[in-house]
């Protein structure tokens, strides 16, 4: 944890911070090894970064100033990730490493190899998605969080929504065998669609390319999903 993130709920009075949680209270205690007086990086969940006073710690409570936290958080990149739902394993490594990297909408699609009981996995819970962004960011030293949307229909999403994320942003979907290198160090908006193990079955691939989007390759290895999302982000960017 490279940052203690608070809510906006453990904030009083625009000055100090009551942290309650047993995970954030047992980081500083195990991790940081805390102790009054000490000087910690702070951040507000959708605000300000920075350094801050743990005025008290005990076993139910910490408490911090936080009236100097006056930076901005790291810029995000200029992608929505569109990401056919991986096992519920990989899903939360992927979340906590995209998060990490600077990724702000996040898309969970369904194409024709995602197994029909990832969907009913515990880990699309509001509040184990919301856990594992947590993650990213406290990683990061990030505090915006990203939205994640899930689209449970293929077909639909390409026919009523795809034509309007491909409106202001270029469309790549990675894929093995397609024409195209991925680009580098772009710094247009992009649409990215990464498909699940084993790719997008080739009538996902037609109906994407058709709708505007290019095909690009990582080159001849086949790679996981989490790994292949990380080299994409860190190639385009």
């Amino acid at each position: 944890m490279n940052l203690i993130l608070l809510s906006p709920d453990d904030i009083e009075n625009d000055r100090l911070a009551r942290v309650r949680d047993p995970r954030r209270l047992a980081h500083l205690r195990e991790v940081h090894r805390a102790s009054p007086g000490d000087i910690l990086t702070l951040g507000i969940e959708g605000g300000r970064l920075g350094r801050g006073e743990l005025l008290a710690l005990d076993d139910d409570e910490a408490l911090f100033d936080v009236a100097a936290l006056d930076q901005a958080p790291p810029p995000a990149l200029p992608v929505h990730l569109v990401l056919a739902l991986p096992r519920p394993r990989m899903l939360a490594r992927t979340l906590e490493h995209v998060t990490a990297l600077g990724v702000k909408r996040i898309t969970l699609l369904n194409t024709r190899r995602v197994e029909k009981s990832y969907w009913q996995s515990p880990e699309l819970g509001e509040e184990k998605i919301h856990r594992h962004l947590v993650l990213g960011l406290e990683q990061a030293r990030d505090t915006r969080l990203p939205e994640v949307v899930l689209a449970k229909g293929f077909r639909p999403f390409v026919e009523e929504r795809l034509p309007d994320l491909l409106a202001e942003r270029r469309g790549l979907v990675a894929h093995p065998g397609m024409p195209g290198d991925c680009p580098r160090a772009l710094d247009e908006p992009v649409l990215l669609l990464v498909g699940p193990e084993g790719g997008f079955i080739p009538w996902e691939v037609e109906r994407l390319l058709a709708a505007g989007c290019e095909g690009i390759h990582l080159g001849p290895r086949i790679l996981r999903v989490e790994t292949a999302v990380t080299a994409l982000l860190a190639r385009l960017f």
